[in-house]
């Protein structure tokens, strides 16, 4: 198990790149950067693996999304074509990524969207976004801006007063039903999305947890956070399974393979870890940049991973 660069760098936006999201046919590749744009990366396909020979391109640039005015925090595409990206002037923006043409701007106060999330179930534009000092989760139509849900943070601990929390980042289960929302006290609500009732809340983090993500097969939850650390929880039991160190640094971004039996953690200690999930120890570990590993995403065919970073780069590696 382990990761091979396939695309040299590409020094892709002109400042810190802080999220990616490949599209569903793991053909295309989106990019959120400090400079307040939003770019697509066709992702070739080319022989070798970029072993012995060395990394190839991959990656050309096809388009730029633009309107925001301060940086992109967040993106997200969902099954049927839309992208969607959450910046620090706290505008939702979605576009039909095919056309770029926007289908919708969705105005909030800048410090109440923050993570997004589009429902995976098929045909569906729902958007979760987590609302930062608001402490919610708001559901959208993607498609129309409609509010259609608001789910609330529970109520904190006598130590962690309310006031100082924040909602920082959301994940849908694969199946739809549940939203997860990372918050800025360590702890991670997991909410019914029938009800729009927080089933269940976890602890074991000692800061903010900056991003999370569901097995496969929605039985597990995992987390990055500023304490060093990503745990393995047991999504529906409500148990903390396992916690991953050896990272010298904030983890800032976690991303589960398809597959279910790999993990992979990127720090601002500038390192992107390989976890193999079989034994919970770390298979592999790569650094090809000398800034913070920002965000993590594998494509959905399981084959590569792309990793954004301060040095405002994108690079691709190949997963085998």
């Amino acid at each position: 198990m382990r990761l091979s660069p396939l695309s040299r760098k590409h020094d892709a936006h002109g400042d810190e790149v802080w999220c990616v999201a490949f599209d569903a046919s793991s053909s295309s590749l989106f990019t959120g950067s400090l400079d307040e744009s939003v770019k697509r990366w066709d992702v070739t396909s080319s022989e070798g693996d970029g072993g012995d020979d060395g990394p190839i391109d991959a990656l050309s640039s096809t388009h730029a999304y633009t309107g925001h005015a301060l940086g992109v925090v967040s993106l997200a595409t969902s099954t049927d074509g839309l992208v969607a990206a959450s910046a620090l002037d706290g505008v939702i923006r979605a576009w039909d990524a095919s056309t770029g043409e926007t289908v919708l701007a969705l105005e909030s106060a800048p410090a109440e969207s923050w993570g997004v999330a589009f429902d995976p179930s098929s045909g569906s534009a729902n958007l979760a976004v987590a609302g930062g000092v608001s402490q919610r989760v708001n559901v959208h139509d993607a498609r129309t801006g409609e509010k259609k849900q608001t789910m609330e943070l529970p109520a904190t601990t006598a130590e962690t007063p309310k006031n100082g929390r924040f909602a920082h980042c959301v994940a849908y289960s694969p199946d739809g039903k549940r939203i997860a929302c990372g918050a800025s006290d360590g702890t991670v609500a997991i909410f019914d999305v029938k009800t729009g009732k927080c089933a269940s809340s976890l602890t074991g983090h000692a800061s903010p947890v900056r991003d999370l993500t569901f097995s496969p097969d929605g039985k597990t939850l995992y987390t990055a956070c500023d304490d060093g650390y990503a745990h393995v929880y047991d999504a529906h039991n409500k148990s903390l399974i396992d916690s991953l160190g050896g990272h010298k640094s904030w983890v800032l971004s976690v991303a589960a393979h398809p597959d279910g039996n790999a993990l992979v953690t990127a720090s601002s200690d500038s390192t992107v870890t390989l976890w193999d999930l079989s034994s919970r120890a770390r298979a592999h570990v790569a650094s090809d940049r000398a800034d913070a590993a920002w965000c993590v995403r594998f494509s959905p065919d399981g084959t590569k991973l792309a990793c954004a970073g301060a040095d405002r780069s994108v690079s691709l590696f190949a997963f085998a």
